[in-house]
């Protein structure tokens, strides 16, 4: 891949969308997924001015004197890496109760301010936030699939695919992240990966946390790599840091709040009994896990087991890139009993509408394979929409109402 051609972001029109009428809008997402370049060239066509606090003396300006720095800005202003200085939520909050005109800010942020009350608290009813993931496969394709409304229509009598085999493995190791993908030599790229991991958590989580061991964090991250699409374990990830099990927990809650990790809760019913009440834990993209576990396509193809979780991971990530775009609002749930059936995910359509997925590496789908789904579908009755389960095979077939085996080409090829 190279950089002649920049990649689409479909997240664009909720972008402009928000813009038109919120006083502040915030991109936030992982650093290097794009951000600053979609912020600019929206900025660049509508005629905003662009202060990154990357740059020190900006920054020091800022923290100086908060209040004068906003006031000072033209009337529209991209403020790049805005959680570099928290005390300009409260100054942006007092010019926006001054003048509330939409597209005044455009924020970016490679913190989640959702997860940190005191920014997100000062911009709540001013400021909407659009989530930046690293690139789909759809963005790569440069088309918009979709698969998210053919799941919720319970039809997918027109998807076609075949194997992916090796296909699907380099896929999962390459990742998402628009400065990886330039590099075309996967040794490259894995160098990429690890230096933006250690980076990272030497620049933004040693502003944004207390914590005593940063060392610990990258090895960290690559324990919970190993661990993606499982129920989330304390316990067992802090055994080799001879750490307690509340400091993992909240080590883990720094990486999701610079979007390394992401915690998939468990979904439940009051018409089901025995439910699994832990959340799943899902590496943020594969090509960071694969790169932190130092395994290349071949090592992953070797290792079923690790690529099963990968590919689960994988599937999860590219559901919630597809979601950040859709206009309609989904929120994403695993299900889990105690006799182990379970969806590796349950995707609610605001409140009245819900699917599932289930993941498959193999290349055949059995009748069994549904149990989970034929389990979610009693217990919602009319809100189930529909049931797949993705696997690495070629034919699309219905295995009862609304449930369906369909090609994991599928999920980015759907029209």
């Amino acid at each position: 891949m190279t950089a002649a051609a920049p990649f689409p972001r479909f997240v664009e029109p909720r972008l402009i969308e928000a813009l038109a009428d919120s006083p502040a809008v915030l991109i936030h997402g992982p650093r290097q997924c794009g951000k600053t370049t979609l912020a600019r060239a929206l900025g660049d066509r509508d005629g905003y001015s662009y202060t990154t606090f990357d740059d020190e003396v900006a920054r020091n300006a800022a923290d100086a004197d908060p209040i004068g720095f906003i006031a000072n800005l033209p009337q529209r202003s991209i403020l790049d890496e805005v959680q570099r200085v928290p005390a300009l939520f409260a100054s942006i909050k007092h010019a926006i109760d001054r003048d509330r005109r939409p597209g005044r800010f455009l924020l970016t942020g490679s913190a989640n301010v959702l997860l940190i009350p005191s920014l997100s608290d000062s911009l709540a009813g001013r400021m909407e936030i659009v989530r930046l993931h690293p690139l789909s496969q759809g963005e790569m394709a440069r088309r918009a699939p979709k698969f998210l409304d053919q799941l919720f229509a319970g039809d997918f009598s027109d998807a076609r695919g075949h194997r992916l085999g090796d296909a699907l493995i380099e896929t999962i190791v390459a990742g998402g992240y628009p400065a990886a993908l330039q590099r075309t030599a996967p040794r490259r790229r894995s160098a990429w990966y690890r230096t933006y991991v250690e980076s990272l958590v030497e620049r933004d989580v040693r502003e944004m946390s207390r914590i005593s061991s940063l060392d610990a964090l990258p090895r960290l991250l690559a324990a919970i790599a190993a661990q993606s699409a499982q129920l989330l374990n304390a316990t067992d990830l802090s055994a080799p840091f001879s750490l307690s099990r509340p400091t993992i927990r909240d080590y883990v809650t720094v990486l999701q709040r610079v979007f390394l990790v992401d915690i998939l809760p468990p979904w439940h019913s009051n018409r089901l009994k025995r439910l699994i009440k832990t959340p799943k834990v899902h590496i943020g993209d594969t090509g960071v896990a694969c790169a932190l576990l130092g395994v290349d396509v071949a090592a992953l193809r070797d290792d079923r087991t690790l690529l099963g979780h990968l590919l689960e991971t994988f599937v999860f990530q590219e559901m919630r890139r597809q979601a950040s775009w859709h206009e309609d609002v989904h929120a994403f749930f695993h299900f889990r009993d105690k006799d182990g059936v379970e969806v590796d995910m349950v995707i609610e359509r605001g409140a009245r509408e819900l699917a599932g997925i289930e993941v498959k590496l193999s290349a055949t789908v059995t009748d069994a394979d549904f149990r989970g789904l034929r389990k979610l579908s009693g217990a919602t009755g009319r809100r189930f929409k529909g049931g797949v389960v993705l696997y690495d095979g070629d034919t699309t077939a219905p295995f009862g109402p609304g449930l369906w085996a369909v090609p994991l080409r599928a999920l980015w090829e759907t029209r």
